[in-house]
């Protein structure tokens, strides 16, 4: 017999959610909220730059018990080497892309590495 939490999304996988997200992503199953539209026309970032980021990323931080939501950041590269973060949900029946943004100082040390608040 198997337990009903056997089907459900195992959040702290990491490997596990990717795959899930890149799915939604081969199905065009994506939603961009209005700020992270603002925040790619603000820094010329199109969806087509997010998507291959996106399939080509990793997760670098997993917030499973976030307020609103289990989410994700990820780190990838556009086809043409820019580095984008894209903060995107992880359990929704559509990816939902939070927010995107090119990691730069002073905040980010490499696309990776955060700064060390003071």
């Amino acid at each position: 017999m198997r337990h009903s939490n056997c089907d459900k999304p195992k959040n702290n996988d990491t490997n596990e959610v990717l795959h899930r997200i890149r799915v939604q992503i081969n199905e065009e199953n994506v939603r961009v909220t209005q700020h992270a539209h603002q925040k790619m026309v603000k820094e010329g970032i199109t969806l087509k730059d997010v998507l291959e980021a996106v399939i080509e990323g990793q997760i670098i931080e997993n917030y499973t018990e976030h307020l609103r939501g289990p989410c994700c950041l990820i780190n990838g590269t556009t086809s043409r080497g820019r580095p984008l973060h894209i903060v995107c949900t992880t359990n929704q029946p559509a990816l939902i892309i939070i927010t995107v943004y090119e990691p730069k100082p002073p905040k980010w040390i490499n696309p990776v590495e955060r700064r060390k608040q003071k």
